[in-house]
């Protein structure tokens, strides 16, 4: 096994535990060498802190005003012009000489920027496929940062980019991912004012954004809502198939550590679907999260099935 993997598996019982209840990209991005899990942390910590800005201001329930959402409309976009153009500051110096080094293009930040911006000016998606062309930025963006890093090769002291599309193998297990997250935290986002579910097929579960928060509120998890969580399960089957098919031409092109932090994201996200039963009306957080030892059992179980392609 390599050193790596040996490394995770061997942490300390306490520090273990720890790490099991990091978010699921943290937890794969730990079978890398440290180099790179490194790069990936200020990778994701600028993403989550653009994300976490517009999610924390929405969710504390009062409205934006027009010069509030213009503010931040032009702090985002200035942010992603600043990568674009390697304006150094501060507080960028670090994910500039990130992005340099292992040669990450600056596109992903620009794409979460826009979908960012779309929730300052939308309550929600009217449709299915407006919410996909959101998850260009929201979840696909993230996503294809995590597969460039798994698919840059080390030549002497520097890496050179991945020879293939990193967004299309992103794609397919970052939608699948991000339905999960939404089926997961369905309660605690409605309880925020965030809402992730499309207009027409709520409406095709006789339900409306507003019934829909009102009926969380009350605890009252009726039908309609094991309907909407059966045509969610049913859409993230098909983009989990996909995710699978994906893997097919993807992983032979990375090294056995990086084949196998994808299949780590796979196997987590998979066990949360896998607890996702509508009949049962299983919809609260307390019903969907993994707890640490579900972590830890799923991530030995997919390391000692796991053969390299």
């Amino acid at each position: 096994m390599d050193d790596s993997l040996q490394l995770m598996l061997n942490t300390s019982d306490e520090n273990f535990e720890r790490i099991l209840t990091n978010p699921i990209l943290d937890i794969a991005a730990r079978f890398w060498d440290n180099e790179r899990y490194l790069a990936f942390k200020e990778c994701y910590r600028s993403m989550r802190q653009i994300d976490d800005v517009i999610d924390l201001r929405k969710a504390d329930g009062n409205s934006i005003s027009p010069a509030e959402k213009d503010f931040l409309k032009k702090s985002i976009r200035e942010y992603s012009a600043n990568l674009i153009g390697r304006n150094d500051s501060p507080e960028l110096t670090g994910l500039l000489q990130t992005m340099s080094k292992f040669r990450i293009p600056p596109w992903p930040w620009q794409r979460l920027g826009r979908a960012m911006i779309y929730d300052l000016d939308h309550n929600g998606f009217n449709s299915f496929n407006t919410f996909l062309r959101y998850c260009e930025g929201a979840a696909i963006a993230p996503a294809s940062v995590f597969v460039h890093l798994c698919g840059i090769k080390k030549i002497k002291n520097s890496y050179e980019p991945p020879d293939f599309d990193i967004r299309k193998g992103a794609r397919a297990l970052a939608i699948f991912s991000y339905l999960v997250h939404i089926m997961r935290d369905f309660e605690k986002d409605q309880l925020r004012n965030l809402n992730y579910f499309a207009d027409d097929i709520l409406q095709k579960c006789r339900l409306e954004k507003e019934t829909l928060r009102k009926l969380v509120e009350k605890k009252m998890f009726d039908d309609r809502i094991a309907m909407l969580f059966a045509e969610y399960k049913s859409i993230a089957e098909f983009y989990q198939r996909l995710a699978r098919q994906t893997f097919k031409t993807l992983l032979p092109k990375l090294a056995p550590k990086y084949q196998l932090s994808l299949h780590i994201i796979y196997a987590l996200y998979s066990h949360l679907f896998e607890k996702v039963e509508p009949q049962n009306q299983t919809f609260s957080k307390t019903d969907l999260n993994l707890s640490p030892d579900e972590v830890q059992k799923r991530i030995k179980l997919t390391v000692s099935a796991f053969r390299p392609v």
